[in-house]
């Protein structure tokens, strides 16, 4: 999808990732809990301080027990943040109680939520979002046990539409599903709007517009879910078509929920429905790789090459999850994205490569993985493909090793025979940072540089427009025709920032922003 992005955004995007997605997303349920907590003392919200309280405490003991329980039978590393979200989000779903059986109810919810992370699994990701499966099979059983409580989205109050709205945009802008939710948001209202209506015409009454909107916009539990659940990026689809049809989906049955027996198909199942479905656009992207060698291509850059035990499918420009067990993980946990540098035509050799510098414990798990060694893939995602229309001149700019699906894109159009317009705006620190030169110059595009020094024995069709950095007003000089282009950047969000003037002229701009998750 061709987003564009202002300066102010960036900066905000920056500003934000560099919290950890787990981190980000606990802390702005833990805020929320608070406001909530200040709500109910106020009478603002249903349930009582006492019963918020008591029930966090509860949720959030079942959750981490069971992860504890299941992490060390299958010795994968701890990871508390993940317990905390769970029972944070199962805290807003389900009814706060200070009952010994509601509270019971609540734990068995939390058990089964994480339980299903490792029982409803397949190759190292979970189907159904946890805290969905948590809340619908405690309602499920209160058909039998009343007692035990079931779902009741409490959340969906006006008093704390405000923070959910806030709060959930950070996290999406982080996500980059964004337009995701905003149309699961337009689908579950407009549906939820003409529901209520058919049903006050059946029942006699006046429509009151204004109301109804109103009521269906700030006092429905549409906003929680679109933001902390539906946008989880383990449970959803790798295409971002796949994403909103999902999001269609679980947006038409939350808003008119169907009746199953003495349940109806309300909010957490309806996200159950889209997660099978996100779970079968998903199945072909399970894959075990085999490490084949290492290389250094630059002085800061390494590159991995893998041998698939068996072909996959993936578009030049996406990128794959890779899973590297190791212990004491940081808060990232075991897995991070890469853009895949191979082309489709390459399988089942797979490469992917990453800079040097960090110290991270992913990093140093990465860098002491030997040959021989074998990976699992968990996903391969993202719409970071050129146009399908081939005529369509295009603009690439690249920092550092933001490069890397660019040369899976010009890989693909070499052994493909295309000969497309495309143009190369390649900005490293130094000339030394060039990587993949003979590949990119293998396309036969032309390639403009940034860089601090001169580099030596450029190819042929690439010129260096000298030290300064690249800003909006270099990158018109170097690139006159960009009002004709489809832009693509893969790089830093203070770079996209900093080009943002010149980058709105482009016919479309797709980035990639490294915000990951």
């Amino acid at each position: 999808m061709s987003t564009t992005l202002t300066a102010g955004s960036t900066r905000v995007l920056g500003l934000i990732g560099r919290v950890s997605m787990y981190r980000l997303v606990m802390a702005s349920l833990g805020l929320l809990a608070v406001i909530s907590l200040v709500l109910s003392f106020a009478g603002l919200v249903v349930p009582q301080p006492l019963a918020i309280v008591s029930s966090a405490v509860v949720l959030a003991a079942a959750c981490a027990l069971t992860d504890l329980v299941a992490q060390s039978l299958l010795r994968t590393p701890r990871r508390l943040e993940s317990s905390l979200i769970t029972a944070g989000i199962l805290l807003f779903v389900l009814r706060p109680t200070v009952e010994p059986v509601g509270l019971a109810g609540l734990a068995l919810a939390g058990v089964v939520a994480s339980a299903s992370k490792y029982l409803l699994a397949w190759r190292g990701r979970h189907i159904f979002n946890p805290a969905a499966t948590g809340a619908a099979v405690l309602t499920i059983v209160s058909i039998w046990a009343p007692d035990l409580g079931s779902s009741a989205w409490w959340v969906g109050s006006p008093w704390l539409a405000g923070p959910v709205l806030v709060l959930g945009i950070l996290l999406l802008l982080r996500t980059d599903k964004l337009p995701i939710v905003l149309v699961f948001w337009v689908v579950a209202m407009a549906v939820a709007f003409f529901r209520t209506s058919v049903q006050f015409q059946a029942a006699g009454f006046p429509v009151d517009v204004p109301s109804v909107l109103l009521q269906v916009a700030f006092s429905s539990p549409f906003l929680f879910l679109g933001a902390f659940m539906l946008s989880e990026p383990l449970t959803l689809p790798p295409r971002r078509v796949q994403q909103y049809v999902v999001a269609i989906l679980v947006g038409v049955l939350a808003g008119w929920p169907l009746p199953l027996g003495e349940i109806t198909l309300g909010q957490e199942r309806a996200l159950l429905v889209g997660n099978l479905l996100a779970f079968l656009f998903c199945l072909r992207a399970a894959v075990r790789l085999r490490v084949a060698r290492r290389r250094d291509v630059t002085p800061t850059v390494r590159e991995l090459s893998f041998h698939a035990a068996r072909p996959f499918s993936f578009h030049p420009g996406q990128y794959l999850e890779l899973d590297v067990p190791h212990r004491r993980p940081d808060a990232r946990g075991t897995r991070r994205e890469f853009s895949i540098v191979s082309a489709p035509e390459d399988l089942p050799e797979v490469r992917i490569a990453f800079k040097d510098g960090s110290q991270s414990s992913y990093k140093r798990a990465l860098a002491a993985v030997e040959p021989g060694s074998t990976l699992a893939v968990t996903g391969v995602w993202g719409d970071f493909v050129l146009p399908s229309r081939p005529t369509s001149p295009v603009l690439l700019v690249a920092a550092g090793i933001g490069v890397t699906p660019f040369v899976s894109q010009l890989r693909h159009l070499v052994a493909t025979g295309q000969d497309r317009d495309v143009v190369l705006v390649y900005v490293v620190s130094e000339a030394a940072e060039l990587a993949f030169r003979d590949e990119i110059a293998a396309s036969g595009i032309p390639v403009v540089v940034f860089s601090r020094d001169e580099p030596l024995d450029l190819p042929t069709g690439w010129v260096w427009a000298g030290p300064d950095r690249v800003d909006a007003e270099g990158l018109f000089r170097t690139v006159p025709d960009i009002a004709q282009r489809s832009a693509y950047v893969s790089g830093p969000p203070r770079l996209i920032a900093a080009l943002a003037p010149a980058l709105a002229k482009a016919k479309s701009l797709t980035t990639d922003a490294f915000a990951g998750y």
